[in-house]
């Protein structure tokens, strides 16, 4: 079934309350003047309230308003924000690397304002040491207080040990943070490009005074050499009247 309203020739009743483009109420109309009013104005006549006796409709340009609502649905589904829960498994007689690697996978997911579900595994013998997991974990705790705090103390489930640590910024501000940065950076990379054009620009302009100079000096060479060879002409004719 459609959600759209009807609108023109789909509306099938005789009479409506009308509404004009600016939101001013026309009042009760029959159908036919309203859509003689629609077409005046070149706008499209669009069931509002079609439960309401007789039913509402407006005015409106209905491309350009589905338009606008789209882009607004998109917008509002761009700042939503999803909490999701990530997920690090970690061994008691974890490795001090491996134990490096995986908080800065829970630094990263907290940061994004995300929770984090840590899990301690237990293996064989293991099991009859609890107290290794529940150290390790309120290490990690510790290590990531700026951070996020621990929002589910931590429990023995079976083989496995659990804690759960919330973030202390919110998902929203963790996403308008990241876009921040995200446009800085371009910006930055904008800039540097914007230079990189002017230096290009500058040595052009220096190349061209360049060359500029050397046609001059040329054109001077060569009309010194003109004028030598002129002046040596001159002479010739000169010492040949002697001769005779």
């Amino acid at each position: 079934m459609s959600t759209e309203p009807r609108i023109n020739d789909r509306i099938r009743v005789p009479e409506v309350r009308l509404v004009g483009p600016s939101g001013e109420q026309v009042g009760i109309v029959p159908l036919a003047k309203a859509l003689e009013l629609a077409q005046e104005y070149d706008l499209d006549l669009v069931e509002v309230a079609a439960t309401a006796r007789p039913p509402v409709c407006k005015l409106m340009d209905y491309g350009k308003f589905k338009y606008e609502s789209a882009m607004k649905a998109r917008e509002a589904r761009k700042n939503q924000a999803h909490t999701v829960i990530k997920e690090m498994k970690l061994r008691p007689k974890i490795d001090p690397h491996d134990y490096d690697t995986k908080k800065g996978h829970v630094v990263r997911f907290l940061k994004q304002g995300d929770k984090v579900k840590i899990t301690i595994m237990f293996r064989g013998r293991e099991q009859s040491r609890p107290e290794l997991g529940f150290r390790l974990l309120q290490r990690l705790a510790d290590d990531v207080q700026d951070l996020g705090f621990v929002e589910s103390s931590p429990k023995q489930d079976g083989r496995n040990m659990i804690m759960v640590l919330g973030p202390h910024k919110k998902k929203t501000e963790a996403m308008a943070e990241a876009r921040a940065l995200a446009d800085a950076r371009k910006a930055e990379r904008l800039g540097r490009t914007t230079g990189s054009d002017a230096a290009a620009a500058d040595e052009d302009a220096a190349l061209e005074a360049e060359n500029a100079a050397a046609e001059a000096e040329a054109v001077e060479a060569e009309a010194v050499e003109a004028d030598v060879e002129a002046a040596a002409e001159v002479e010739q004719p000169a010492e040949a009247s002697q001769d005779a």
